[in-house]
């Protein structure tokens, strides 16, 4: 059992971290034109101008509480004087409203993407198979989050944090993330799944410009027709 935990928090997030480097540098290199999420507004627009708002800057708030929660230590809190009850009771209501919202607009997008013969077609091999792992991704941290809601909570701050940390300091402390309850686990192996998937996938054009993404308009088609003042008589 030890091997087994030292090869899954020990070995394997430097492999999928690995991966996502080296996947991504190839896909700039062989693929630049495909660095992009392929606009398909001109195919199906209703459902995503609800859903795509919701999944994208549902996922900024998420990746802003994972940060949070990862890389400040609850030494630091306490000295800024954010008690752990407050602390926590804010990753439960923001942590779980904005995982909340990520995954309604994940599901509306790929409702859309179903629904809409052309967007459907447009779906490569590896999209079809990053896309069940981000919602299950996104479902094992919701259900991580509401283990918090317990009478005597996992303290991930006292564990998985600490794992987190110390994958940077290339000195991975493997107990504190196999002491984790499993649904702690199952999400870190899903997201490291995900990272390893992400280079191949319409996910990279995260790369690109993530914050202006969320900032630009829409893309508005024309016809020729209407370009010129419509049609003459």
């Amino acid at each position: 059992m030890a091997h087994l935990h030292t090869a899954l928090w020990g070995v394997l997030p430097y492999l999928a971290a690995a991966l996502l480097v080296t996947g991504t540098a190839w896909r700039y290199r062989y693929d630049r034109f495909g660095f992009t999420t392929r606009s398909s507004q001109l195919h199906e627009h209703r459902l995503l101008r609800i859903g795509s708002p919701l999944f994208h800057y549902g996922l900024l708030f998420v990746i802003g509480g994972h940060v949070m929660g990862l890389l400040v230590p609850e030494s630091l809190t306490e000295r800024l004087h954010i008690r752990e009850p407050l602390y926590h009771a804010n990753a439960v209501l923001v942590g779980g409203a904005a995982g909340t919202a990520t995954l309604a607009g994940l599901v509306i997008l790929l409702v859309r993407r179903l629904r809409t013969p052309a967007v459907r077609a447009a779906t490569s091999r590896s999209d079809r198979a990053v896309y069940p792992v981000l919602a299950t991704v996104l479902l094992a941290g919701l259900t991580a989050t509401a283990t918090t809601l317990q009478d005597h909570p996992y303290d991930y701050r006292l564990g998985v944090s600490v794992w987190f940390r110390s994958l940077l300091t290339l000195d991975p402390d493997v107990p504190a993330m196999a002491a984790a309850p499993l649904a702690y686990q199952v999400h870190a192996l899903l997201a490291m799944a995900l990272f390893a998937l992400w280079p191949f996938s319409r996910l990279v054009h995260a790369f690109t410009a993530p914050v202006g993404y969320l900032t630009r308009p829409y893309l508005v088609y024309r016809s020729r027709a209407a370009a010129v003042g419509g049609p003459r008589r």
